[in-house]
């Protein structure tokens, strides 16, 4: 299948490579013949489930990585013969679709509460019928050879007889509990968050120095008073103590006794609390559990009541007493002023310090007490900490398993609710009395109560965090609770490959939840994660900063092959990148040498050529090293593949294929095929269906659409239909030719030499001019490749002597090379003056380097502790500088 319809030859190709015109066609072409799925019953399995984008989300370049770096693995296994099933899928972003369904609303002047749960819900569905297909669509643009037939949403109905059955579970085994806790609480969204829901900025503020009055039980003043720092004064109406370090002497005297809290008046204790910091602000820290996770602690090793000042939408409630109704940030205006009235603020203090704020709606997050749903992550924590101890799971790069380990150690409770409608309504019902609970584990409700028979049910109004049905992702995707084929098939994936900014909130999640639905079986292999795309600059992407770029753009100007050539191009796992135009320019200009070499290649081709590569060890020299050179290439590859150093891969072969094959080997080629000789024809066209091979994971589009015209003449050994299904490249360890590379270095020293000294001389590109290679070692390989080096070098009459003896001395310019010498007769095109200035300058850097081994090698100390392999090489370079520097004092005095 090709593209190219403006000739019935597919052979003949378009002066250069168009991708609007091949990547579309091509990927329908793809899909309809059924490439995408897993078709190899009987072959290992090898699994990616793709991390659910937003279905929110419009396209950004952090899901062009994942593309880039998933397809790259999918298409490689595929390649490798798996049985490959790369399983897509979307994420019903709860916050997120509750938001912009709640900001339609509010234009015409409603809220959610105005229209009900039911016609909010049905203005969802109809957003998500609109706006899953983008998302989609955009990763098809990318490239993603996903098997779209399995495409998963956790919203859907098999999504949610997983989330049931598991809230079930857990609920049963007493994991899944519902408490008063201090949460993350969004006033705008008026729901509870989770902690990757919080980003913090650094924001102007201030410490607030109070005083305190000393009183004893009965509430009696006296006269003493203790000072605190606070940045959140309108919280001190909640004040439930006053700590202060056992060790600090500042302090120690009042433990045990009372102060009063000066906005109220209660009467409070003043306790010891060793987190309590001596050096930091007063050394005194207002306790308030109802308001801060580090009180809260403190609170409950102390016994303290938990008072909660705040109303869900951000206004204080009756137990801030005269601030009572006042929004939070009025109040704190308020009390501040009522202090300074009462002469308890001592003083003002300017202080930057960061501050949560929702991921949504950007309001500061309010840490609040609420009756919420938890999971007991600790206990569940354990068997996954065990088995990435224990190697079941392996991170890349490997440096992310202590952070790992060290956040699962930590972990704390989970609070898994959330106060708005969109999601996973929470599968618990309440009797009207409110007494009982029926948790249910499968689709649709209950028709009465488990424990009373009641048929008067009330539902959780609450939903689930989008975390919790996301942690399921791994064995949902694949059918689980049912034990579907797919499970057993596929069930665990081989690898999760995702943003190392998110191991704990879904791939910590995604162990945890996936070793308790499976009876301890990991839900994948490896964990692979990349890091963040940055701007040319080093900043972070950003609307505001006006710095985002848009994948779908940089596909419209360089193709998607150039795109995921960026992508990957100079990556490693877990560091950060930076995507410029170079990379981008580097990709597209890499589809097209591809094209062009490709395009030379098939116009070689005759009806009837021979296309059978000669045996290992036979044929041409310059045959023998580039089939020995891919060979190498090959070799590295597969062993770089299983490292997951995937831009290794991409460097080696795009190297391979521009600097040997289409900088030397072409032009080689064409020398000989000028002069009738075919023999290189079928080496062309070997190596370019193995470049197409190697190269295909990362640049699906140009690569399938010349391999089909390759096909033509080339066909698949083993009747691949398409490049997608071809087999990939595997080492022919015969075609390792040390001898052939060695002398082909030799032969490409000398006609570098030779250019070298013509671009220094200034001699006109298309005069030839007499030669004379002095090599000893190489001599055969010159006399081998005579008529290319004529060519390449632009030398005639070409001498290959065995000694400079041989060569004239006069009005000659010599190149001095590791492997010999090459000397051009040049009397009258070149100023002797000149040329002696430039060998002196040649004899000044090699004497330095000469001067340099030399200390080195006389170091006693570096020749004893030094490996004998790395002393000997160290030898070998200053014979070979010293080599170098006889040869340039000799042509010094050949010019007198």
């Amino acid at each position: 299948m090709t593209t190219d319809h403006t000739s019935t030859n597919p052979r003949e190709m378009a002066t250069a490579y168009d991708p609007q015109v091949v990547e579309q066609p091509l990927y329908e072409w793809w899909e309809t013949n059924g490439h995408f799925k897993p078709s190899k019953p009987g072959a290992p399995p090898f699994t990616i489930i793709m991390p659910p984008p937003n279905l929110t989300g419009e396209l950004h370049l952090g899901h062009a990585l994942t593309v880039s770096i998933e397809d790259a693995l999918t298409r490689w296994h595929r390649m490798l013969g798996d049985d490959t099933l790369w399983l897509p899928g979307v994420d019903h972003a709860a916050i997120a679709v509750n938001a912009i369904i709640e900001r339609d609303l509010a234009k015409e002047a409603l809220s959610r509460h105005d229209i009900g749960r039911e016609a909010f819900l049905e203005r969802t569905w109809e957003f998500v019928k609109r706006s899953r297909s983008r998302i989609t669509e955009q990763h098809r643009r990318l490239g993603a050879s996903a098997d779209w037939s399995r495409e998963a949403f956790t919203m859907d109905e098999a999504r949610e007889r997983s989330v049931r059955a598991t809230f079930k579970r857990l609920y049963d085994d007493g994991l899944i509990y519902r408490a008063d806790r201090l949460i993350n609480w969004c006033v705008d969204c008026e729901s509870a968050i989770s902690d990757i829901e919080v980003e913090y900025e650094d924001e102007p503020g201030a410490f607030w120095w109070v005083s305190y009055e000393i009183a004893d039980a009965q509430g009696r003043r006296t006269g003493e008073a203790i000072t605190i720092a606070t940045t959140r004064p309108e919280t001190i109406p909640a004040d439930a103590a006053v700590a202060v370090n056992p060790e600090d002497d500042r302090w120690k005297h009042l433990i045990g006794q009372h102060c009063i809290v000066p906005a109220g008046g209660r009467l409070v204790p003043i306790i010891a609390d060793a987190a309590v910091s001596i050096e930091g602000g007063s050394g005194a820290l207002k306790v308030t559990p109802g308001h801060d996770p580090v009180d809260f602690e403190i609170g409950e090793r102390h016994g303290l009541p938990t008072i909660s000042i705040m109303r869900p939408d951000g206004t204080l409630n009756d137990e801030a007493g005269p601030y009572a109704g006042l929004e939070r940030f009025e109040a704190r205006k308020k009390i501040v002023a009522d202090l300074e009235a009462a002469g308890r603020l001592v003083k003002i203090e300017p202080y930057t310090h960061s501050i949560g704020h929702c991921q949504r709606s950007r309001t500061i997050v309010e840490p609040l007490i609420s009756l919420q749903w938890w999971v007991d992550a600790k206990t569940l924590a354990k068997p996954a900490i065990a088995k990435v101890e224990d190697g079941s799971i392996k991170f890349v790069p490997p440096r992310f398993e202590r952070v790992y380990l060290h956040w699962m150690e930590n972990i704390r409770d989970w609070c898994i609710s959330r106060q708005i409608w969109w999601g996973h309504r929470i599968p618990v019902w309440y009797c009207a009395n409110g007494e009982h609970i029926t948790v249910r584990g499968t689709v649709g409700d209950p028709e009465q109560c488990g424990v009373c028979g009641s048929t008067d049910l009330r539902q959780d109004p609450d939903t689930l965090d989008t975390w919790f049905s996301s942690g399921l992702w791994p064995h949902s995707t694949l059918g689980w609770p049912e034990d579907s084929e797919d499970l057993r098939r596929f069930y665990p994936t081989q690898v999760m490959e995702t943003g190392y900014d998110i191991i704990f909130f879904w791939v910590a999640r995604m162990i945890m939840l996936s070793l308790y639905n499976m009876d301890g079986v990991v839900p994948f292999e490896t964990v692979y994660l990349h890091g963040l795309v940055r701007a040319a600059d080093g900043a972070k992407m950003s609307k505001s900063r006006g710095n985002v770029i848009d994948p779908l753009q940089s596909v419209a100007k360089y193709g998607t092959d150039g795109l995921r050539f960026a992508m990957i191009s100079g990556t490693s796992p877990g560091n950060d990148q930076r995507l410029t135009d170079d990379k981008l320019e580097a990709g597209r200009n890499l589809s097209n040498k591809l094209w062009n070499a490709s395009r030379f290649a098939l116009t070689m081709v005759e009806d009837g050529d021979d296309l059978t590569l000669p045996a290992a060890g036979t044929g041409a020299l310059e045959d023998r090293w580039i089939l020995s050179r891919l060979a190498a290439v090959t070799r590295d590859s597969d062993r770089l593949w299983r490292q997951y150093e995937l831009a290794e891969v991409l460097r080696q072969v795009r190297d391979f294929f521009w600097d040997e094959f289409a900088d030397w080997y072409i032009e080689l080629a064409k020398v000989r095929v000028r002069a009738g000789d075919h023999g290189p024809i079928a080496v062309l066209v070997h190596v370019v269906d193995q470049v197409l091979r190697l190269l295909h994971p990362f640049m699906p589009y140009v690569t399938e659409e010349i391999w089909q015209r390759l096909a033509t003449v080339h066909p698949d050994a083993d009747g691949a239909p398409a490049l997608i299904v071809a087999r990939y490249p595997s080492l022919d360890a015969a075609r390792i030719d040390e001898d052939a590379e060695r002398m082909m270095l030799a032969v490409q020293d000398f006609i570098r030499g030779v250019r070298n000294i013509r671009a220094e001389k200034r001699v006109d590109a298309g005069r030839f001019v007499e030669c004379y290679i002095v090599g000893a070692e190489a001599a055969d390989a010159a006399r081998a490749l005579a008529p290319a080096i004529e060519q390449l070098a632009r030398v005639q009459p070409l001498h290959v002597v065995a000694s400079a003896d041989e060569a004239p001395s006069e009005g000659v310019v010599t190149a001095v090379l590791a492997v010999g010498q090459v000397i051009l007769p040049m009397a009258g095109l070149f100023d002797p003056a000149a040329e002696r200035e430039r060998i002196s300058k040649q004899i000044a850097e090699v004497e330095a380097e000469v001067g340099r081994q030399e200390a080195k090698l006389s170091n006693e100390q570096f020749t004893a502790r030094a490996p004998a392999a790395v002393v000997a090489k160290e030898q070998e370079r200053l014979a070979t500088a010293r080599g170098r520097l006889d040869g340039l004092r000799a042509s010094l005095a050949e010019l007198g």
